[in-house]
This record gives C-alpha cells, structure tokens and sequence, in this order.
C-alpha cells in the first residue's frame, strides 16, 4: 500500500481544487497559502482548451514554488496523451517536485473539447474500454519497465520511461468516476484511489445513500480480486460555493457549462456536520473546489479541518 493511501486510517485529510485566479502570480499565491494552512494536495483539472490552462504545464511550475503540498491530476483524460507522453510528464513534475506528484485519470466528459483538440468523443463503454488499457501499461511505465500493449485503443511497442519518478514506491494513481459495474471494478483491479462526488460529471453520488452504495460496490470488487477494501484510498470531491461565519448551512443544484452540481453553503459549524456525515458514509479524504476566497480558505483550514480530521 502507497504510504500516502496507508495515512487515511489514520486521519481524514483534505485537498483543494482548481484556484485559477485571473494572473499566475495570484494563483501562485493561493496555492502556496493552501499549503501553508496544512492542506495536503493540490488538484489541476486537466481541460487545456475548456479552462485555458494546460494541467501538467502549470503543475510543473507550482512544483518549482511548493515543497510539500501534493500536486494531482483531477483528473487527465487518457485520449489527450499517448500512454507514453503523459507517463514521460508525469515522471518529469514528479521529479521536479521532489516526489509528490498523484496522477489522476478519467475518461473524459467534456465532447466539444474533444472536439477543439482533433478527437473524436467516443461512447462511454469505449472510454471506459480506453481507461482500462491505459491503466494497464502506465503503472510499468512509472517504474521504469519496457512496456507493450496492442489494445483496442490504445498502442504501445517496447516504450520505456527513463529516467523515471523520483517517489517512493511509486506514483500513486486515483480513479475517477462512480461507476459502480465497470469504473469501480477498475479502481479495485489498478489503483490507489478512488474519486467520484455530487456531480452528473463526478459520479453522481448526489447523496449519503449514494456515496455508500458506491463503496459497497466498491467494496465488493476489491473481495472479487482479493484485495483489501482499505488498500483504495476513498476520496470525495465536493462544491463550496459560499462559506463564512454568517452563512447559513444548505445546499443546492449548481450548473455550470459543463454539467449539474450540488455545492455546498456554510458556516463552520454546518461544514463540520457535512463532512462528518461524508465520512461516516466512508470517505477518508475530501478534495474541495471553491474556497478561492484567501479568507475563506483559510477560515475552513483552522475551523473545519482539525473538527473532522480526527472524526
């Protein structure tokens, strides 16, 4: 078990998503603050066309300003790179970062991104299809192995990623999605962690029953290749869209251009019960997208996370 998934028996740990802030020396900045507070990782949606800012691109330079703070994928589509390049880049900010690079991958969502970059937007099943290939060859190609691999679509003869990451014992790889016959199944069989949240793009676990429904399957594919359930770090990624002292707690549907999301309004007091709930439902580690406010971010870090961290 990866030392990093190992930590989640032992405390709930938070991450942030996204901070795209109009300049790069803001979004340094914010980035820096969250690791400053003790936050654990830092996730880059990886959208080069749609959020006009390439993932790997930025997190390689963040690597250069940070010294501890995760640096995660959340998550790259498997059709934007051949299995070699995106190993290469992982391999190259990992070593940038001293070893603390978390690939995280998906089959993609967005179709007229897809569209913008040259590729066809293939059924689900396909996708799904691709994600399995490419979970297959990347881990050898992170440790260093000649990997080859005719699959249905996708293609590698005899690449080999040298040199490779610098982390011990290896890059852990987080899966994302909800899918509770065929994703799930995926991350029981290939990776680290497991990702989905309250979102028809993030798995659709739009409640309590969902989120556990979802680890029961979860569960079960793990007994199916014997492999322990607690071997997959359970993450969850969830909307803030307004915290403060002065909020009142509740939550509503929130749509955006790229689909349909319940985001999450709160003091302190009603973001601890929200999150206590989530981990009583299961989840170990919980990745936030919002909180861009520097005050906001920083009031979640000393009122929240050391009231849930222990739960």
């Amino acid at each position: 078990m990866h030392p990093w998934v190992a930590e989640g028996a032992r405390l709930v740990r938070f991450g942030v998503y996204g901070g795209l802030l109009p300049d790069w020396s803001r979004g340094l900045e914010w980035v820096q603050l969250a690791e400053e507070l003790g936050f654990d990782s830092f996730w880059m949606a990886d959208h080069p066309v749609a959020h006009g800012r390439d993932c790997w691109t930025y997190l390689a330079a963040l690597a250069t300003r940070t010294s501890r703070i995760r640096l995660g994928s959340l998550v790259s589509c498997v059709y934007y790179r051949a299995p070699a390049l995106l190993a290469r880049m992982v391999a190259d900010v990992d070593i940038i970062s001293n070893g603390r690079v978390v690939l995280g991958l998906g089959i993609g969502d967005v179709e007229r991104e897809f569209a913008q970059l040259g590729l066809v937007y293939p059924p689900v099943r396909e996708r799904q299809t691709a994600l399995g290939e490419m979970l297959e060859v990347l881990p050898g190609l992170l440790r260093g192995e000649e990997v080859t691999l005719s699959g249905t679509y996708l293609r590698v003869d005899g690449a080999v990623i040298r040199p490779g990451p610098l982390q011990e014992p290896y890059v852990p790889i987080l899966v994302a999605g909800g899918g509770e016959k065929v994703t799930l199944r995926q991350v029981a069989k290939y990776a680290d962690a497991s990702n989905f949240g309250a979102g028809n793009t993030m798995g659709s676990a739009w409640t309590l029953d969902d989120v556990r429904r979802k680890y029961d399957a979860l569960r079960g594919h793990c007994e199916a290749v014997g492999r322990p359930y607690d071997s997959v770090l359970r993450t969850y990624f969830g909307g803030v869209l307004e915290f403060g002292e002065s909020v009142n707690t509740r939550e509503e549907r929130f749509s955006t251009a790229f689909g349909q999301y319940l985001v999450l309004h709160g003091d302190p007091k009603g973001a601890v019960a929200h999150y206590r709930a989530l981990v009583d439902a299961g989840v170990r580690y919980v990745i936030l997208v919002g909180l861009a406010d520097p005050q906001a971010l920083r009031l979640f870090a000393e009122q929240v996370v050391p009231e849930v961290a222990g739960a």
